[in-house]
């Protein structure tokens, strides 16, 4: 987009200066999708998965280099591309936390030892249940294309959360997302059930994309622009209606909250994570509520902080009600995936709380809660992969009883994170918490803070569920296996787990990091 101050000059167009060094960690990223994309066209299948794994880690490596180079270069918050992308430090922080997320996804997705071949299907043609379908589905080659995908959607979400306009943030939601549904129907094991998620997620992301464009339209009718400083400025001068101001803002946090799953805009996240292959779960489950949760932040702030007293009695309903569906209907679910997916909707509403407090301590307890959220349940879904009857995943509660007599390593792992998840003391899940409600406790919201301790009292129940059951329950004779991870999936549980504990133990670095300044506007 050009900015008002891009006009003709003696005939010709100027175009908008570009920060390439500020942009380099996105550009590297969506550089490298391209470049994998040309290797799947060009190179030979035997070759294609050592290729896009090397290929994809380097990426992630050199754009988490210059990522530091410019956070350590001091220099101030700038708005580039025509103003459409803002580089303040909280972009920076969310920048870094998707890049070591999505390393971490990445190894969870590239593993082909866990599942022999890997979690991707073959030959995604070939119809679900036939029997070339089972063919295919016991070589050991994978759909080596994921990684690219995987690449174009971790680029939306860097450029999602640092989108400074309505129009660029509407760009990078579709390039987040289409990869997305593309790879939760890609599932070696139980492809109908996979296919059915991706289907689900699709129509119900287009109805929320449709809602995002539609608020899109009308605050721009309001204000006569999609920036969000423009938005701003016009809610703090104009003397016309608001009805337009804040039609436009409730259609567009409907398409936020459903990217970001909160109740009730949450449908679509257990089916969706139930039925992806569990490494794209974890790296959705994760990566996807930090960019949500950015633009949320982004837009709360920058465009309606001063209309504040307006809307945000309607998002104290909405993170109530996700709180409640999280925790409630978390507590009947017999499928650890569906369980952990209703755990996201009620930390999704934890988050909502803090998103709603526009200070700087909201902002950085917020950010801060992402980071911690996000390792723990990639993590734990790279725990649930190593469970495996002979059809699969065991992801019936049932079958992970007595676990800890069959693999103590792995049940002490899980229930580490499921106590990370409660928020017990000692772990990032507590620090998380007390990070966003003491926020929400300075700011006013102290009535929201009770009722998030009780969910979160009420959630904690089936956390401890599955704890009880892997101690304290006998194995069944035939009963699943613990596979034993490679490299790659031993290292991002490693990493999840690692940071999990050290962000309850000592969490004053990054939360320094979190604290750096306020959105540039």
């Amino acid at each position: 987009m050009l900015d008002p101050a891009t006009v003709l000059a003696q005939g010709q167009i100027v175009p908008p200066s570009v920060a390439y060094f500020a942009l380099s960690p996105v550009l590297v990223i969506l550089g490298a999708a391209c470049v994998g994309v040309l290797v799947e066209a060009f190179l030979p299948r035997h070759q294609r998965w050592a290729a896009q794994v090397s290929l994809t880690l380097l990426a992630l490596v050199v754009a988490g280099i210059l990522l530091g180079a410019y956070a350590s270069s001091g220099a101030a918050p700038i708005k580039t591309v025509g103003d459409a992308i803002a580089v303040d430090r909280p972009t920076l922080f969310m920048w870094g936390t998707l890049l070591a997320l999505g390393l971490g996804g990445v190894l969870l997705i590239s593993d082909r030892s866990v599942e022999p071949g890997g979690a991707f299907v073959t030959d995604s043609p070939i119809p679900a249940g036939t029997p070339q379908d089972r063919i295919t589905a016991s070589r050991t080659g994978m759909q080596t294309e994921v990684l690219p995908l995987t690449l174009f959607a971790l680029g939306g979400m860097m450029t999602f959360c640092a989108s400074n306009d309505l129009l660029t943030m509407f760009v990078a939601l579709e390039v987040l997302s289409l990869p997305l549904y593309l790879l939760s129907g890609m599932a070696r094991r139980r492809r109908l059930l996979s296919q059915e998620a991706a289907v689900k997620y699709f129509l119900l992301g287009a109805f929320a994309s449709a809602f995002f464009l539609y608020g899109l339209a009308l605050l721009y009718g309001y204000a006569g622009s999609v920036k969000l400083s423009d938005i701003a400025a016009a809610s703090a001068a104009s003397q016309r209606s608001d009805t337009l101001l804040f039609g436009g803002l409730a259609l567009l946090i409907i398409g936020l909250l459903f990217k970001a799953s909160v109740g009730p805009f949450h449908t679509w996240t257990p089916d969706v994570y139930q039925g992806a292959p569990t490494p794209v779960t974890a790296f959705m489950s994760a990566a996807t509520k930090v960019a949500a949760f950015g633009a949320i932040l982004r837009v709360l702030s920058v465009a309606f902080g001063d209309t504040r007293w307006e809307w945000r009695g309607v998002l104290w309903a909405v993170a109530i009600v996700s709180m409640v569906i999280g925790a409630v209907i978390g507590l009947t679910q017999t499928d650890v995936k569906r369980m952990i997916a209703y755990s996201s909707v009620a930390h999704a509403g934890f988050l909502l709380i803090g998103a709603m407090s526009i200070t700087a301590q909201g902002l950085s307890g917020t950010m801060f809660y992402l980071l911690t959220y996000g390792f723990t349940t990639l993590a734990a879904f790279g725990v649930v992969s190593l469970v495996r009857d002979g059809n699969g995943e065991a992801t019936h509660l049932s079958q992970w009883a007595g676990l800890a007599k069959r693999s103590p390593i792995t049940a002490g792992v899980m229930a580490f994170l499921l106590l990370a998840l409660a928020g017990i003391p000692l772990t990032s899940g507590f620090t998380g918490k007390f990070a966003v409600f003491s926020a929400a406790i300075a700011d006013g919201m102290a009535p929201l803070v009770v009722i998030a301790l009780i969910a979160s009292a009420v959630a904690a129940f089936f956390y401890l569920r599955v704890i009880v059951l892997m101690y304290f329950s006998e194995p069944a004779a035939d009963g699943p296996t613990v596979t034993v991870p490679g490299a790659f999936t031993t290292a991002a549980i490693t990493l999840g787990v690692l940071i999990t504990l050290l962000l309850g133990v000592a969490p004053s670095l990054a939360l320094s990091w979190a604290s750096g300044g306020p959105f540039v506007s």
